[in-house]
């Protein structure tokens, strides 16, 4: 603050003298202030001013009668420990005014010397504003660090801690809730629309449900379009209501954006109970897994958390074994098996290779326990990759062995329905055979049927880039779909697979013998081989060669094994 500006000071003065007040006054006026000032001699006259108004500076004498600086100089903090605060006095000694400085005093000025008066309130009030600015940026942190910077509500890390808050007294009793939101159709608009779309339409959520939460409840955004609310001293029937009201008051807005046109966004709501003990992470995990149950049933309506509840069941396995599938992804406790498929009517054979997961030192798991997880939750394509990775490796180590000149037949690799919308898959495929100097026929990729007809032109582009490339294409589990044969007219396939239930009932029903025929013929007038699945029995063999299918997999031709038996059985 400049002594030229003519700034307006408003300046407080604690003085039993009123000549000293207006000799004080005075010095102001000379340094080019406009003094807005009121004098106090009373501990109760201070703090009625402090509390009245806001000031830019206080000035006060040492000695008044019954009332001293130190004691002005403890309310001043009370009310703004920013506000500068001089000692002007005529009588104090060193000593005293070294301790009011210690004890939070500015700055001292002698009444005999006033001329260091304007230089030191310069000075202090160009410090207060930087204290103040400070204090300002570290509670812009504070907000930042606890609160979404989109919406401005609270964010994840603060809604965990009040929670933990809100779990820990409600051992002293109380009903509390947690409600757990994902928005429906949100990802049309960002799609539609773009991102800059997509965080207005959270901005205008969040204003929107806010309304309706009371102002004891913690409203938060967790992330993406997730929210939850903390509700307080609130049993779960209210919990309900308050979240049927948030679904119809969504229900009832639209989002206009530009000329893109009108969106109407729905919500999926999760709701459960408080009780003492619980765990807070755990309780917004349940959450979480109740919010999904309401959008597997279709969204826009709230699920109450019940153990006994067979979704949240089922999701809280898959999120159990989507735990373990990380923790194994990250630690190479994913293996491959492999698994002949055996000619039968002359020429070589192949290998097919199967996932397993480790645990433990010999105990092995297989991928019906995890794979539904990683579906769910899109880790396949990932999956697959590594698989891919690990073939194209284990094919060079082959291809290594001595005597790998002879024909060995192709390697299979199955491919997920996730993976097939893979704008990048066919790129890392072509990579990994250079980088490993795989001959591309040497590998073959299965694909099931259901993956096939649920995206027919993505699937059919990817079989056609595949044998562009040089791969081999199955078609797996053939069979399982009502129009199965329509398809063998327009998919370039090199191998169909029947599907094992059909194969494995083939002895004992003679409709799944003629579906197992049936399915050889028409493939061979297609020009596609044939694989038949699941053959465990040495009488299924038998009617399968005189069938002429030309190959077969399972028990009855060998058991998965580690992909390591597969190179020692080539060293020999």
């Amino acid at each position: 603050m400049e002594r030229n500006n003519r700034s307006t000071l408003r300046v407080l003065i604690v003085e039993d003298s009123e000549d000293d007040a207006l000799l004080l006054l005075r010095e102001l006026k000379a340094g080019g202030y406009i003094p807005a000032m009121q004098r106090v001699d009373t501990a109760a006259e201070m703090e009625s001013a402090l509390r009245a108004r806001s000031w830019d500076l206080i000035i006060a004498d040492h000695n008044m009668p019954g009332f001293d600086s130190r004691q002005a100089l403890q309310l001043a903090r009370q009310y703004d420990r920013n506000l500068p605060f001089i000692l002007v006095s005529g009588s104090v000694g060193e000593e005293v005014a070294v301790d009011a400085m210690k004890a939070g005093a500015n700055d001292y000025v002698m009444k005999n010397n006033l001329t260091r008066l304007i230089p030191a309130i310069e000075r202090e009030l160009r410090e207060a504003e930087n204290r103040r600015a400070h204090q300002r940026a570290e509670e812009t942190i504070r907000h930042l660090a606890f609160h979404d910077h989109l919406t401005g509500l609270v964010n994840r890390a603060k809604f965990e801690r009040l929670l933990t808050e809100v779990v820990n007294s409600s051992v002293k009793g109380g009903n509390h809730a947690l409600l757990y939101l994902d928005l429906d159709q949100f990802k049309v608009v960002n799609d539609t629309c773009g991102h800059q779309a997509g965080d207005e339409l959270l901005r205008r959520i969040a204003r929107k449900l806010q309304q309706k939460i009371r102002g004891s409840d913690v409203f938060a955004r967790l992330g993406g379009d997730e929210f939850a609310v903390l509700l307080k001293d609130c049993p779960t029937e209210r919990a309900i209501r308050l979240a049927q009201s948030l679904i119809e008051s969504l229900n009832a807005y639209r989002f206009v954006w530009g000329e893109s046109g009108v969106f109407r966004v729905g919500v999926s709501i999760g709701v459960v109970p408080i009780h003492p003990g619980g765990n807070p992470r755990i309780l917004l995990s349940l959450a979480d897994m109740a919010c999904y149950a309401a959008k597997d049933r279709g969204g826009n309506r709230v699920h109450v958390y019940d153990e006994e509840d067979r979704d949240i069941l089922q999701r809280r396995g898959e999120m159990y074994w989507l735990q373990r599938l990380q923790t194994a992804m990250s630690n190479g406790a994913l293996v491959l098996y492999h698994q002949r498929i055996a000619p039968l009517q002359g020429g070589v054979g192949h290998w097919e290779l199967l996932l397993r997961m480790r645990s433990g030192e010999n105990d092995l798991i297989n991928p019906d326990h995890f794979i539904p997880a990683a579906e769910r939750y899109n880790l396949m394509p990932e999956i697959d990759r590594w698989v891919i990775g690990q073939a194209c490796r284990q094919l060079r180590r082959m291809q290594d062995l001595p005597g790998s000149g002879r024909n060995r037949g192709g390697c299979f690799i199955n491919l997920s329905a996730n993976s097939l919308s893979d704008p990048d898959l066919i790129e890392f495929i072509r990579q990994q055979l250079r980088i490993h100097g795989v001959v591309p026929d040497s590998i073959g990729f299965e694909i099931t049927e259901t993956a096939t007809v649920a995206d027919f032109e993505e699937a059919l582009r990817l079989i056609e880039t595949l044998r562009r490339l040089g791969c081999k294409v199955a078609l797996d589990d053939f069979g399982t779909g009502m129009s199965s044969f329509a398809y063998l007219r327009s998919l370039p396939v090199d191998y169909i697979k029947i599907d094992g239930k059909f194969v494995s009932a083939m002895l004992s029903s003679e409709i799944d013998a003629a579906i197992v025929e049936a399915v050889n013929v028409i493939s061979h007038i297609a020009g596609i081989r044939t694989i038949a699945e699941c053959v465990e029995s040495r009488e299924i063999l038998r009617r399968l060669i005189a069938m002429k299918v030309d190959y077969a997999q399972g028990w009855a031709i060998g058991r998965a094994q580690p992909v390591e038996s597969f190179f020692a059985a080539g060293a020999s």
